[in-house]
């Protein structure tokens, strides 16, 4: 029977870090690498990643590293792992891949032959003769070779992590989950301050907060690949979720509201919202920037707003910018955390960011602009 495993957590870039502290809260030591979370636990741990951490891309099982610099070893490398231990009898193994600085760089090859060094181990292990059937649970392999050295991982995860369950609509532009969350982590913001994100699109900033903010595991309301997986007990993921269930603490009262320019936003706000359960936790109101009004003494503004990366769009961009840091001036008691990609933000806002932050929203690079309230 597996006792420990060796799992990765995928990252964005820029976000390492994030994952790992999360990692760490979960009782897990781990090491950090571009991209990844590496880190050996207890199978349990399998369930309990995927349900809680919020700003992992994904909860990957490594189920070997070796040197392959040809076919041959790739394939006996493969065949040479424990497959029968993960992947059952009847079980559907579809294979992945990529290919950085190696050797064997044709990622379609690659996964033709570990697809075939698998099926050969495990029609050896099970005594058959003909094609595997492939008529059960899932198991999703990938070959990742990196500078010669292949890793063969399983998905355990299935959708993306950042796949809660409650997004009924979103905009042209929507900031992933994971993002979100990791936007809210950033900050030293808790649950008895008012938030507000005057630039609430879908609503996923403040919907993230108020997950946060009353620790409800962000992966409670989905299904996850490794649920039907034989080697992993019934009882853990049972025990993974009741976990969930007692540290949640749905009493907290929450100061959250969203604001958008576009009524269309607010109303898909209001819809996920009430998808994840919070609908009438969180404020939502149709408002400019420059209507924003400040009633609370201390208080978080975090928030996405429109980059401006059309042409024709950045003296609008620009104005909002200005809005927003000529009320913020008046509130030098409020912290405040923009995420953008617009390079004159800090001139148009008026003042220099007390901190900044390099992340990648999607395949754009941008900034986190940070100002501490002075308390």
């Amino acid at each position: 029977m597996i006792q420990d495993v060796k799992l990765i957590a995928t990252a964005a870039m820029g976000l390492e870090s994030v994952v790992a502290s999360e990692v760490k809260d979960l009782g897990y030591d781990a090491e950090v690498e571009n991209g990844k979370v590496i880190f050996t636990a207890p199978i349990t741990a399998i369930p309990r990643c995927n349900l809680w951490l919020r700003t992992a891309d994904r909860v990957k099982l490594l189920i070997g590293e070796f040197n392959a610099t040809t076919f041959d070893e790739l394939f006996e490398g493969t065949k040479a792992l424990p497959w029968e231990s993960f992947i059952t009898e009847d079980g559907q193994f579809p294979v992945s891949g990529k290919s950085v600085k190696s050797t064997l760089y044709s990622v379609p090859d690659c996964q033709a032959i570990v697809k075939k060094a698998i099926a050969e181990r495990l029609k050896l292990k099970y005594g058959l003769a003909s094609k595997m059937p492939e008529s059960g649970a899932f198991y999703k392999v990938e070959v990742a070779i990196h500078k010669d050295v292949a890793s063969l991982t399983l998905d355990t995860s299935g959708a993306g992590l950042h796949k809660r369950g409650y997004r009924v609509g979103q905009g042209e532009a929507p900031l992933k989950e994971t993002m979100a969350a990791a936007l809210v982590l950033l900050t030293n913001w808790q649950p008895t301050y008012t938030f507000i994100d005057p630039f609430c699109g879908s609503g996923t900033i403040p919907i993230e907060a108020a997950l946060i903010g009353q620790n409800i595991a962000p992966g409670f309301n989905r299904e996850f690949a490794s649920e039907n997986w034989g080697f992993i007990k019934n009882s853990y993921w049972e025990q993974a979720f009741e976990e969930a269930e007692d540290l949640a603490n749905y009493g907290q009262q929450l100061d959250i509201v969203g604001s958008d320019i576009d009524h269309n936003m607010i109303k898909i706000a209001k819809d996920n919202a009430t998808e994840a359960g919070l609908g009438d936790l969180l404020v939502w109101k149709q408002m400019q920037v420059k209507d924003l009004f400040i009633r609370k003494e201390n208080g978080y503004i975090i928030g996405n707003p429109p980059y401006g990366q059309r042409l024709g769009d950045k003296k609008t961009i620009a104005s909002l910018y200005q809005d927003l840091g000529s009320i913020m001036k008046e509130h030098p008691s409020w912290s405040v955390y923009i995420l953008t990609a617009f390079e004159e933000f800090e001139k148009q806002y008026g003042q220099k960011a007390t901190k900044k932050r390099k992340l990648f929203n999607g395949f754009i690079r941008t900034d986190y602009y940070q100002y501490f309230g002075k308390r």
